[in-house]
Formats: structure tokens, sequence, C-alpha cells
């Protein structure tokens, strides 16, 4: 039988795991990634959560994540002058996730791609396609071509692949927010397993503490207009930190200190989310992860949402007669969840950003008896969530 081949668009983190699983269903992947080089150093960090680390487990990659990631078994939540609202917290059984670096967890599943001899191609942006009933040809903006029976989206958020199958599809919602953050050493602060909430007087802010002492912090801001990120990237660093700086200046230790003490440059990201996409595919080529449901990182549920995707996705195809059967049966299996994941994160924003004083007053009133209902059980249904490679598509 002639090899069936499978176009990846997009190496983040879809994309390689996307095409590792749909080469287990017999597919040879071949990934293209519009910039022209590796993202092995660049960008923040992210929340890889249980229900993702499960993916990463099948992927046989799970254990580089858990060595260089900052475990996650609790919360704590402080107001900006200092009052403790409370702590979530589960000492026993299976970690919340693990948050890593992004440049590093993309590293890994490059690598993890290119160890199973599949291919990636960098410097190839996608321009258009041809799309026949049972073969797609990519074209990319260097000329050059790809041809494929079915094609896989994997290119984020402002996903070119979505454009082109689905021109008229609803764009990205900005949610009035734009995310801060970066990296301090020599905070005396204890490494432990939480992740540290602080609601500022003006701006929220969070931050962890790896075992070596390094710090990771994030903060939101509101922002007007909708802007681009290389809008604010365009932004000089030093104006940006006196911003920063100036925010949290009233706010009690240690996170004036751990932006004074941060080393590295400061990245600042307009927040999107992508609620509803009407077309998830067309023929064979398909979407999957931030090109059809983006997620603002409230719920550190991105990452895992897109690996669950790639496994769930390449499940339809080795079960299915056709791609275009396959991506039928894919978005009816996941579009019900991914939604309601976004619309959640979403909330979470909001309740996160609150500077009014009576609201202030009523979140530092209400989430002490919220945090000591909150507990496994109630957040079961979105990192207890389960995709097993060995079992069929119904």
């Amino acid at each position: 039988m002639a090899s069936r081949k499978a176009i990846i668009i997009g190496c983040g983190i879809a994309g390689p795991a996307a095409a590792i699983f749909l080469k287990r269903a017999g597919y040879e992947p071949h990934i293209f990634e519009a910039q022209p080089d590796h993202d092995d150093y660049a960008g923040l960090f992210l929340n890889v959560a249980r229900n993702g680390m499960r993916v990463l487990r099948e992927l046989g990659v799970d254990g580089r994540i858990r060595g260089e990631g900052i475990e996650l078994r609790a919360m704590t939540f402080r107001s900006g002058n200092g009052k403790f609202l409370g702590r979530i917290e589960d000492p026993s059984g299976e970690p919340q996730g693990y948050t890593v670096k992004r440049g590093f967890l993309h590293r890994v599943l490059r690598e993890a791609a290119e160890s199973e001899g599949i291919p990636v191609t960098f410097g190839r942006k996608l321009r258009d396609l041809r799309i026949d009933p049972d073969r797609v040809t990519a074209e990319f903006e260097d000329g050059s071509c790809a041809e494929g029976d079915l094609l896989v989206g994997c290119d984020g958020i402002h996903s070119i692949t979505r454009r082109l199958i689905a021109p008229d599809a609803a764009e990205p919602a900005y949610t009035g927010l734009i995310s801060f953050g970066g990296f301090a050493r020599g905070v005396d602060l204890p490494p432990e397993p939480a992740q540290h909430m602080v609601f500022g007087k003006k701006a929220f802010f969070g931050y962890l503490v790896k075992r070596d002492g390094e710090i990771y912090w994030f903060g939101n801001l509101d922002y007007p207009g909708r802007p681009k990120r290389r809008e604010l990237q365009a932004v000089p660093q030093a104006e940006w930190r006196r911003v920063i700086e100036a925010l949290y200046r009233h706010d009690l230790h240690p996170v004036p200190e751990i932006i004074r003490k941060s080393e590295s440059g400061i990245g600042v990201y307009p927040i999107y989310d992508l609620m509803s996409v009407s077309r998830w595919h067309k023929g064979p080529v398909a979407l999957i992860g931030d090109a059809i449901h983006a997620t603002s990182p409230n719920a550190g549920q991105g990452a895992s949402l897109a690996l669950e995707d790639a496994l769930a996705l390449a499940k339809c195809v080795r079960d299915s007669a056709t791609p275009d059967q396959a991506f039928r049966r894919f978005e009816q299996l996941r579009r019900e969840r991914v939604e309601k994941v976004v619309r959640y994160s979403r909330s979470i924003g909001r309740r996160k950003h609150a500077v009014n004083p009576v609201q202030v007053f009523f979140r530092d009133l209400m989430l002490p008896f919220f945090l000591k209902r909150a507990g496994r059980d109630s957040q079961a249904w979105l990192y207890d969530y389960r995709i097993d490679w060995n079992d069929g598509v119904n």
C-alpha cells in the first residue's frame, strides 16, 4: 500500500504531538514551521495540568517536564495589603500540574518528533491550500509546496490555516488585559510546590519559586484598544519596567522585590481568546489547539487542551475510513469540552481584576469561603479528563 502522508502546520505544542500520534496511526507526518528557527529559549512559561501530563506520558516525555518544571500542589491567595485570603492544597496523589518554560516544552516535543524520524522544516509560512476530496496541497510563501492525504493546522490563535478554510470565522476576542512576566533570582523565598496569587492594589500578580531559587512571576493589567504583540514588544524595556514597578510599588513584600530582581527582559503579551469557531475542518484539513479554541491563561489549560486534541484527533483518524469522517467525529468529541474551558478561563480573568473598592471588598470577603469549598472533586471535570490511546473511538 502507498504510504499516507500528513502535513502538520506549526511546531509549537500541538504540532509535534499530533505528528507523533499520527505516525502511530499509520501516517508519515512532516512538520512545517513558519519561524526561521526553533524557539527553545523564547517566551515565558506555562502550566501543563495533570490532564496534559497524561498525554505527555503517552508520548514518553513526561519525565523531562517533571524534572525541569515546578510541581504544583497548592495555590495561596493574598490581598495587596498582605491579608491572607486562603489556600487550596492537595498534598497527596497526582499534582495539579507542572509549570515549565514554554521554550523548553517546545524543545522536548520537537525532539521527541525528530527522534521518531519525523522531519521538521523551518521557514515555511503557509500561503494557500489546494483542497481536493482526498488530497491537499500546501503552498508556502517561498514558492515550495507539500502534498498530503491530510493536513492539520496547529498554527495558533492567529492561524493562517483557519483563515483559509473558514474565512468568515469569528476572530479572536481581546479580553481587555495584557500579561507580563519574567524570571528573578536573589529574593529570599522558600521553594515549594505552590503558586502564589496576590490581588495587588492596582493589578494582579502571581509567582512560583523553583527548587534552585529561580522565581517565575507574572502579572495582568487592563489595557485599552486591541493591541498586537509586536506593538507591545516595540515599547522599550525600560519603559515597561518603569510602568510595572509603579503598579506594585505600594504592595507588600515580596512583590516589588521580585520585579526589581528580575534578571532577564520582561515579556509582554496581549491576552486574546477564541470561544467558538464555526468550521473546524474542511475535507482532509482540520484545525486543533489554539487555532480553534484559544483560551486565556487564567485556567492554565491551553497547553493541555492542545495535547488532548492531538491525541483525540489521531485516534479518530486511526479508527475512521477517511480523514473527513475522522475530523467530523473529532469535532463531536471535543467541541463541548473545549468551549466550556474557554468560558471558565474567561470568567476567572474577570474575577482576578476587580479594582472597584466595592468589588474588592466582596471578593476578599467571599473568597475564603469559596476556597474552603473548593477541592479536587470540584475541579475533576477539568484536571481528571482522560483520553486513552488504546480505547477505540465509537
